[in-house]
């Protein structure tokens, strides 16, 4: 096949006439140039690599003590689920209002972000001290 543009073999030999014909400072320069962004390259690759390293590192990390706090709530909810299922058990006749009082966190200040429960607490409290009588 033959084209009417330069081959890649013109192409080469007119790129070594031009760098020959290129001053020594420019010629300098670009080598300079070159091995400077060569060692940019490479210490680039080196810190991506160390973030890598220390994004895996810090990853396992977190997983673990994802683990770990999993872990502990599924202890505690078994416990808490024990304990309640034994004082299910324990069915005294008038003891209803303690046992609801047990369930319920009468500490306002424990919950900030749940809604405004005072009225209900209240109405609790006073069952709780003076209960129906029927």
């Amino acid at each position: 096949k033959e084209s009417n543009g330069p081959t890649d073999c013109y192409a080469a030999i007119s790129q070594a006439d031009r760098l020959q014909s290129e001053p020594e400072s420019i010629r300098k320069w670009r080598e300079e140039q070159k091995e400077r962004l060569e060692q940019l390259d490479a210490n680039s690759r080196k810190q991506e690599a160390e973030w890598k390293e220390k994004a895996i590192k810090e990853l396992e990390e977190w997983y673990a003590r994802q683990d770990e706090k999993l872990e502990k709530t599924k202890a505690s909810n078994r416990a808490a689920e024990e304990a309640f299922m034994n004082d299910a058990e324990e069915v005294f006749p008038g003891t209803e209002w303690e046992r609801v009082a047990q369930l319920c966190d009468f500490n306002p200040k424990s919950s900030k972000q749940a809604k405004d429960v005072s009225r209900m607490r209240s109405v609790l409290i006073s069952l709780k001290q003076a209960p129906l009588v029927r």
